[in-house]
Formats: structure tokens, sequence, C-alpha cells
């Protein structure tokens, strides 16, 4: 008998309510461990506990109020500078996760973090919806070895000397490549200054304190495996609208990867979207609309931010997400069998009679059969429905999935 692992995707634009899904497996999961596939501390997946504690989880994986583990696999980008802060905010709420990582994720320097925010500054009006956390810019110079920056590598004996080429020798040519002359004041100091490297000595030397080092190869001897992506299918590196994407694959496919690599045989991948589109930060967004009748937002989370601006909103295209999936699906498997079925979240927050959108059409739903509405459309089972943002609010359908294994 094969082993199986539960996946959560985004299925468009990020911010579809994946944390509150992966939460709610971890808990009925036990002995979890949740693998961030993808993405870095640039995402922000909000759990509410039963008791009401709130977090948004960045690096961790969002199944720790349930007692889950977090693997780092060799996909997810550290970022040492903003993990133990998010230790420490999660510890302050009883919370002290066992976390591991593949020795080949990479790392983030305070470098990539200069460059990413000079180069988004520099784009004015223009700007790509980055973050400013350094993520793109890491995968960048790992493509250089003499520069690379892996988790492995905190251990080196020479950390400080290679630190001090990536300042020295990548940033210069990097910033050359990018037609950039000068940096803003702030940052060229930040990047003159010597403490800047030994603070992030500071910072590697306390990740290797919590994080444990383990191979991808080895996942499931941690715990049943629960992949969490980042972002979106829309922001998917080959799917998105090119430069709006992220630099990383946003679906199965790194999942695919990971699970050869750990024998993993089967896997249970469940679609989350909003039952309306959001997307946050520059690039297309189809029915685009300032408000939507029918939908009373709440998210505290996605508050405006100078990096990426405000939550913009516009009815769920049913043939977006359609697509979408669609093409996730149809990736080459590796050997791997995949069941899939949709999540629809964010119910709690329609009116009778709000719109979804199918080929330019306008399509009226009650939403207490919004869901199950929208999954056959889409063409997939209903697995989950959301009306809150506690697990206690999610309704899994484990008869639907039952079903579509029986076939």
């Amino acid at each position: 008998m094969g082993i199986q692992a539960q996946a959560v995707i985004g299925a468009l634009y990020g911010d579809e309510g994946k944390g509150l899904m992966v939460d709610r497996l971890a808990a009925a999961t036990p002995g979890a461990v949740v693998v961030r596939s993808n993405g870095g501390a640039q995402a922000g997946h909000t759990v509410v506990d039963p008791a009401g504690r709130r977090h948004v989880f960045h690096h961790i994986g969002s199944g720790s109020f349930a007692g889950a583990a977090t693997h780092f696999s060799r996909f997810f980008v550290a970022h040492p500078m903003l993990l133990l802060g998010e230790l420490t905010d999660l510890s302050q709420l009883g919370v002290r996760p066992e976390i591991s990582s593949d020795p080949r994720a990479p790392v983030t320097t305070p470098f990539d973090v200069i460059i990413n925010q000079a180069l988004e500054l520099a784009r004015g009006t223009a700007r790509h919806g980055s973050c400013g956390l350094g993520f793109g810019e890491t995968i960048e110079r790992n493509l250089r070895p003499e520069f690379a920056l892996s988790t492995k590598d905190l251990f080196r004996p020479d950390l400080h000397a290679r630190l001090v080429s990536i300042r020295d020798a990548w940033v210069p040519v990097r910033l050359a490549a990018l037609g950039m002359t000068a940096l803003p004041a702030e940052l060229a100091a930040a990047l003159a200054d010597d403490t800047t490297i030994a603070r992030f000595e500071a910072d590697c030397a306390a990740y290797l304190d919590r994080v444990t080092l383990w191979p991808d190869r080895r996942l499931c001897e941690r715990g049943a495996v629960i992949f969490e992506a980042a972002q979106g299918l829309g922001l998917d590196q080959n799917c998105g609208a090119f430069p709006h994407v992220t630099r990383s694959n946003t679906g199965l496919a790194n999942m695919f990867a990971i699970a050869a690599e750990a024998g993993i045989t089967a896997l249970d991948a469940t679609y989350a979207t909003r039952c309306y589109t959001t997307r946050h930060g520059a690039g297309p967004l189809k029915g685009e609309v300032a408000a939507l009748p029918g939908i009373t937002v709440v998210d505290p989370t996605n508050a405006p931010n100078e990096w990426q601006g405000s939550l913009r909103l516009a009815p769920l295209d049913l043939g977006t997400l359609r697509e979408a999936i669609t093409r996730d699906l149809t990736l080459d498997r590796s050997g791997i069998t995949v069941k899939a079925g949709l999540a629809v979240t964010c119910l709690d927050q329609a009116e009778d009679g709000f719109a979804v959108t199918d080929d330019g059409e306008a399509i009226r739903l009650d939403p207490a059969k919004a869901a199950s509405d929208i999954a056959e459309r889409v063409g997939l089972l209903l697995w989950a429905e959301s009306w809150g943002p506690r697990r206690s609010d999610v309704r899994l359908y484990a008869d639907a999935a039952a079903a579509k294994v029986a076939e």
C-alpha cells in the first residue's frame, strides 16, 4: 500500500483561505507535518484557533495551532531575519512548533532584501507587486553557485566570507544587470554597514537553534504530510501573467517533486477559493470593481501597505478558476495518483443573490448552495466550505472525497 498525503493549494491569486483549510485538516490528522512547498516569508496565512488566538503564518505551517510540525522543503525560501520574530509571537500565544528543513532550502540575506526594495521603488507606478522581502532576488542569486546560500551553508566555517562576497561581488553585478546606478540613501547605508552582516549572522545562529536539518526524502518519518502551498495558481511563475508573478511554482509541480523523493504515491489536493476574487499587488484581475455588490468583505490581514497597496476585488470568474485548476491537474504527475476537490471560503460574507461570472454571464447564487454550485460548474467535487475564520466554521465533506476514491 502506498503513502498518501494531503495538499492545500490556492486556486487564484492568494488569500483564498489556505491557512484556515490547513488548520482544519491538521486538526483532523493527528501527528501531521505541514510542508511548505513553495514561497517564503512573504506568505500570510491567517488562522484563528477555537480559543480565539489569531496569527498570520509567514514561515511556520498553518497547522501549528492544531499541534502539527513544520517542514521547509527544498523549494521553500527561508528568511532567518524574520523567523525569530514569528516564533516569538507564537510563543506568546503558547505555541512552540517543531521545525525541520531540507538542507537545500535557499536562504534570504539582507542584500536580497535591499536589491528587491530598491528595484521595486525604482519602478514607480509600474511596480510588479513585490512584497519587498527579497524572495525573487534570493532565487536569482542562488542561480550562481559561487553566491548561493542554502540552509546547510549556514554551518559553513566560512559563512562570514560568503556573506562579504555576496555584498561586495554579487550586489554590484546584480545592480548593474538591473540598470541601477544608485540606491536610496537608507538602503545604501544598510548595504555599507558592517553590522548588517553581524546581525544576520546572529539571526542565522538563532535560526539553527530552532530548525533541524531533515531531507525531503525522509519526510514521511516526520508524520502524516499536509502540503501547504503559498500564493495561488494565478501567480505561478510559468502560468501567471508575467511579470506579475512569483518566482515559484504555486501548485502541484513542487509537491510532485517532493513526493517522488519521499515515496509518497497518492495526493488529495484541495483547491481553495473565496466565493469572490481578491488580488494583492499589481497585475490583471478580470472583472475588477471598486466594491462587490452582495459581499461584505472582512479581511483584517490584508490591510493597505506600502508594497502592495490595497486589496483588489472582483466577482469570482468560474472560467478563470476552471482553467487554472485544469492546467495544474494536467502536469506530469511522476506516477503519483491525484484526487482533487474544491474548498469555497468566506461564504459568511455573501448575501443572497451575490454574483459569480462564467463566460461573461453573471450568475446569481444563494450562499447556502453557492459552494456546491461553484464546485459543480468548475467540475470538481466539493470537499469543504467555510462560514467564518475558525476551523469550527469549516464543513468537510468526507463522503464526497470517499466517493471520488471509489470511482
